[in-house]
């Protein structure tokens, strides 16, 4: 190893631990009554981050498409400690159930602390082969209902101080093949929320937005697609969704999980044709 990669990783290696260490506390207590409203959250990382909050005694709406499976994680959030946990089903491909998912939370809790954009529309894992209008339906869904949600809820965020938190993704930063449709999505989503994230600090806005940059995390649906394709490792969605909650609930700006993702994202720019090689020798794939 060279005296200059030396340096670069020592470099990385205090820059990580001074973040770590300069990082707020997190106070579970903070959430405790704490008005949140979830989607994506009949399975994976919605899920989970519904048990969480359950347990720290916050009031809970979850949306996703399946109300039998709603229902029934409503149920044991209720069982792990929520104060309150209501459902609405939502079609995010659907004009009007962004703003009713946002308005049907408003009423039940009578306001709103956190908006926790999570959910994502089903996408083949596999080479583009030019299904335009997939495209163009997933960004509707994955991109422009996140939109659509956040100005429904904005003036209410607003009015307790509260946080934005976006669920987005490695592929959001670094293209990855057979995904195409899906990183666009989430490029969109980088770019939109951190423009916005700037316009809102020029106004002093009361509102914080986080965005949560995620590697590969073991839901179901994900490793039904990546499994024997990739040797990428994949990490536990319940310390994914824990992760999101405690980056939301002290306001920070960013989350890389897991941490080494920030690095690799820092990589495309410094050794950009070693990490074009290192991403395309990772999947198995025979033309």
């Amino acid at each position: 190893m060279g005296a200059f990669t030396k340096i670069i990783l020592a470099s990385l290696c205090v820059a990580f631990l001074a973040v770590k260490w300069t990082a707020p506390n997190f106070d579970a207590e903070s959430l405790r009554g704490a008005r949140v409203l979830v989607t994506g959250a009949s399975t994976g990382i919605g899920e989970q981050m519904a048990y969480h909050y359950a347990r720290f005694g916050a009031q809970i709406v979850i949306t996703a498409r399946r109300e039998k499976v709603l229902q029934q994680v409503a149920e044991k959030c209720l069982s792990l400690g929520a104060q309150k946990a209501l459902y609405i089903a939502a079609d995010m491909s659907n004009e009007s159930d962004p703003d009713k998912a946002v308005d049907f939370a408003l009423e039940k809790l009578g306001g709103l602390d956190y908006l926790v954009l999570n959910h994502i529309g089903p996408s083949p894992f596999s080479m583009w082969e030019g299904d335009v209008e997939h495209t163009k339906w997933l960004m509707k869904v994955n991109f422009f209902s996140y939109i659509q949600m956040t100005w429904k809820a904005l003036a209410a965020l607003e009015q307790s101080k509260g946080s934005l938190v976006v669920v987005s993704s490695l592929l959001g930063k670094m293209p990855s093949p057979f995904v195409a449709p899906y990183t666009s999505t989430k490029f969109a989503l980088n770019g939109f929320f951190g423009a916005l994230g700037h316009e809102l600090a020029m106004k002093k806005s009361n509102v914080s937005i986080s965005i949560c940059t995620l590697g590969l995390i073991d839901t179901d649906s994900a490793m039904e697609k990546v499994r024997g394709v990739t040797s990428v490792p994949a990490y536990p969605a319940s310390d994914a969704a824990l992760n999101i909650i405690k980056t939301g609930a002290t306001r920070q700006p960013e989350l890389f999980y897991p941490w080494f993702t920030h690095i690799v994202t820092l990589t495309k720019d410094w050794i950009p044709s070693m990490t074009n090689y290192v991403i395309q020798k990772s999947y198995k794939y025979s033309p």
